[in-house]
């Protein structure tokens, strides 16, 4: 029998560094990750309501086909509050699918990532001058569902302890 993963979301903002960790602790561990999904699909922050159903689609199953090849951890990039979020920001409307599709998986800790990081610029991103806010609306979701999370703050080898203290903690 296939021990138990744990599920660990990297969540927050834009570019506070949660794809470079993902991947960094998939290695680590010797696990997989899933990314970020709307990455692949799409190419500039104009996109539908349609489109974002995609997204959320996607990412959920894409987080249960690398379950079954995962060992012990499966760090995943985003979550579907994130696409909720963004829906929200870009769109100004959740639609009732995102939230049946975020019931779906249940993650084993949230590591809320701060914008203590340069912001850098990749051609998707653009909300640079909106970190602040962004990192309040992320925390303030987390909190309306009443999920624990750790945050993870400092330079690159702070934040890499952090994570790595509370998951050896799972184990």
């Amino acid at each position: 029998m296939k021990p138990e993963i744990k599920l660990i979301c990297f969540y927050g903002p834009e570019s506070t560094g949660k794809s470079t960790m993902a991947k960094h602790f998939a290695q680590l561990y010797n696990t997989e990750f899933v990314p970020e999904v709307a990455r692949e699909l799409i190419t500039s922050n104009d996109f539908t309501v349609d489109d974002i159903i995609w997204i959320g689609h996607a990412q959920t199953q894409r987080v249960k086909e690398k379950l079954k090849t995962a060992t012990k951890f499966l760090f995943c990039d985003t979550d579907l509050i994130t696409t909720q979020i963004y829906s929200k920001k870009y769109l100004g409307i959740v639609p009732e699918i995102l939230l049946e599709l975020e019931r779906e998986i249940h993650y084993d800790k949230y590591f809320l990532f701060d914008i203590d990081v340069p912001w850098v610029a990749d051609g998707l991103r653009d909300l640079d001058n909106q970190r602040k806010e962004m990192l309040k609306i992320f925390e303030d979701e987390l909190i309306k569902r009443n999920t624990q999370f750790i945050r993870v703050k400092g330079d690159w080898k702070e934040r890499e302890k952090i994570v790595k203290t509370a998951l050896d903690s799972l184990a």
